[in-house]
């Protein structure tokens, strides 16, 4: 979605530029072109004394025992205690792109399971990944990089970033592909980001004129449905996907009050209204005075409160009127007019969407 967007705090005055031309493929998604979520179990090792404490965490002395089973090393019959700090338990995720085939690479994210305070320097050992199907698309392998930094005394430490997750760039080789199918019944549907009839109609009208009348039809204000009747879709897609419209924006207001950030879109209209405001300032002082025995007395200094309460009413803002406006800088230049920061912007925001008098929605996180 396309907006003009201005955050408003102390601004004197600005111009609301019509939406530019955006391309199709950045608005939407294609029917059946999408990421897989993979994820694995592992361990990583190398660590400097920074690992999962194997008499807390069973899970990772389970592991590491297994482990060194499969490789030829059975200690699990014997009575060995181990006491190794340099192996974590860890959780791999990656995403898995679209059209990814076996061989290619993709980066994969691990992240501690157990106690270990710190995965820096760590290696990750050979880890299938796996999608919600069970079966294994890729193979995560390689050094960890966490970008965190720890140190620490006798009297306290330091952390920067986080030390218990680390990224391998390629870490993960695929292994399987997952099928794409485009098409499908000889129809392929666009998916919008944001959906809106209007910006529906306007994508449907633009591949009618593109490439043929009647190959593209509205479906839903999300879903813009297009017959490849025979077609070569990848071909279709990269035309479709160069158009340019312009997508229509909501009217709407959005206002973080923690923050004191407001941001509005170019459609948003006020109807005339009259606002007043005002401000009660109430300022109470403390100047405590010492009181001093008379000469040659037995009395003892001693200290007196004393308070001041000073209480004004700031009548610089008096009864405005906002008028309404064909554009988003004339609101914006009514609301600096009568002197508004961001702050008594939102309360009343608020106070004309009650009124009724803001013709858009109004959205407060």
């Amino acid at each position: 979605m396309v907006a003009t967007f201005c955050l408003l705090a102390g601004l004197g005055g600005i111009h609301a530029a019509k939406a530019a031309p955006v391309r199709i493929k950045d608005i939407v998604d294609y029917e059946g072109v999408r990421d897989n979520q993979l994820v694995g179990y592992g361990l990583v090792v190398g660590l400097r004394g920074t690992g999962d404490r194997l008499t807390n965490t069973i899970f990772t002395r389970e592991t590491l025992i297994g482990m060194l089973n499969r490789l030829g090393v059975n200690i699990r019959d014997r009575e060995i205690q181990l006491q190794t700090h340099d192996v974590a338990a860890v959780m791999v995720t990656a995403t898995l792109p679209p059209f990814s085939h076996g061989g290619g690479r993709i980066d994969v994210t691990v992240s501690a399971v157990g106690d270990a305070r710190d995965l820096t320097g760590g290696t990750l050992l050979v880890t299938p990944l796996q999608a919600a199907d069970g079966e294994v698309y890729a193979v995560a392998q390689g050094s960890l990089v966490t970008n965190a930094f720890a140190a620490g005394g006798a009297g306290g430490s330091v952390t920067q970033n986080i030390p218990t997750s680390g990224h391998i760039a390629n870490g993960a080789v695929v292994e399987r592909e997952v099928p794409v199918a485009l098409g499908v019944n000889g129809v392929v549907h666009l998916s919008l980001h944001n959906p809106n009839f209007t910006t529906a109609s306007r994508i449907a009208d633009a591949v009618n004129a593109s490439i043929r009348r009647g190959i593209a039809r509205v479906d839903d204000p999300r879903t813009i449905a297009v017959d490849l009747s025979g077609r070569d879709a990848a071909q279709v897609l990269y035309r479709i996907g160069d158009l340019t419209i312009e997508p229509d924006t909501m009217a709407k207001v959005i206002v973080d009050e923690a923050s004191g950030t407001i941001v509005m879109g170019d459609n948003v209209r006020i109807s005339t209204v009259a606002i007043a405001q005002g401000n009660l300032t109430i300022q109470v002082t403390e100047t405590p005075v010492a009181s001093q025995p008379g000469p040659f007395s037995n009395g003892t200094t001693v200290v007196l409160p004393r308070t001041q309460i000073n209480a004004s009413t700031d009548n610089s803002h008096r009864l405005g009127i906002l008028r309404e406006g064909p554009t988003l800088a004339s609101l914006v230049s009514g609301m600096n007019a009568l002197g508004m920061g961001p702050r008594d912007m939102i309360s009343i925001l608020q106070a004309i969407k009650a009124d009724g008098a803001l013709q858009a929605d109004l959205e407060v996180r």
